[in-house]
């Protein structure tokens, strides 16, 4: 090999490699402070793209648990409000069958007719004010509950409102209705009879849809993290494989100085020659 001052082969050659490991040593100094081994397209760009895909899709199911939660608590005033009218009903049913005893007098008539006004008055109250987020799903004209269930939001599940008003498709009591008279007692047992008949069929078709709703967010958390496991199965760095490679790669750093300092000291030779 020829000497020369003017090129270093050797130093050359050591530096490329010096280059080398310093290069995997600050990736892998990377991979531990972020604990990701692909933290950016530079890293690899294809699996990096697909973990953004997953991520994103995470992010929309995080959108769906919210519209799920919300759901199920709307739906969940509409039940309690629900049991309330159908243990009013069963109240007034009671007042209702008191008041068809002829034997009785007007003034036990009468006030078995104020209680029986004022139950029925709380039924309007109570399915009134059964809201939640600005939804009633009881009342006359009630809205239905609607909650997304994909990351894109372009599937829903809706549950139909029920209308437990007075002197609705359900409750077929209606607000000028008395037990003032035995006869017409008898005519207000009848209705009662069949508006607790139909509250319960509302109260069932709202049970049904507070199972499906809870049904499909216990599916949504159990998708949503098996992606994100998806996802660290792409991008998370190996530590322990990490760390040792970081050892290794800090001895031959080192080593790597050595022999660049080494071929630095190789032109000095020449020296000897002109003694």
């Amino acid at each position: 090999m020829a000497f020369s001052v003017n090129t270093n082969a050797g130093a050359f050659a050591a530096l490329q490699n010096l280059n080398k490991t310093t290069n995997a040593l600050n990736t892998t100094q990377t991979q531990i402070n972020t604990g990701l081994k692909v933290s950016s397209a530079k890293d690899d760009a294809a699996t990096f793209a697909i973990a953004q895909k997953l991520r994103a899709d995470v992010a929309g199911l995080n959108a769906v648990k919210g519209s799920l939660d919300r759901a199920t608590s709307t739906i969940d005033v509409a039940i309690a409000a629900g049991e309330a009218v159908s243990d009013l009903l069963i109240e007034l049913k009671e007042k209702a069958v008191a008041a068809k005893d002829s034997g009785l007098d007007t003034a036990s008539r009468t006030s078995l007719n104020n209680d029986f006004t004022q139950l029925r008055s709380q039924i309007t109250s109570i399915v009134s004010n059964a809201e939640f987020n600005g939804t009633n799903a009881v009342n006359t004209g009630g809205s239905a509950i609607v909650a997304i269930t994909n990351d894109t939001g372009s599937n829903v599940i809706s549950i139909a409102a029920q209308d437990l008003s007075v002197s609705g498709s359900n409750v077929t009591l209606t607000s000028t209705q008395s037990i003032g008279t035995a006869a017409a007692a008898s005519a207000v047992v009848g209705a009662i009879e069949s508006s607790i008949s139909n509250v319960n069929d509302a109260l069932s078709a709202l049970g049904s849809g507070a199972k499906r709703i809870e049904l499909q967010r216990s599916f949504v958390d159990k998708l949503s993290d098996s992606i994100e496991v998806g996802v660290g199965n792409l991008v998370d760095a190996d530590l322990a494989k990490t760390s040792a490679n970081l050892q290794s790669l800090q001895v031959k750093q080192q080593l790597g100085l050595q022999a660049l300092s080494i071929a630095n000291q190789a032109p000095g030779t020449v020296l000897s020659l002109f003694r």
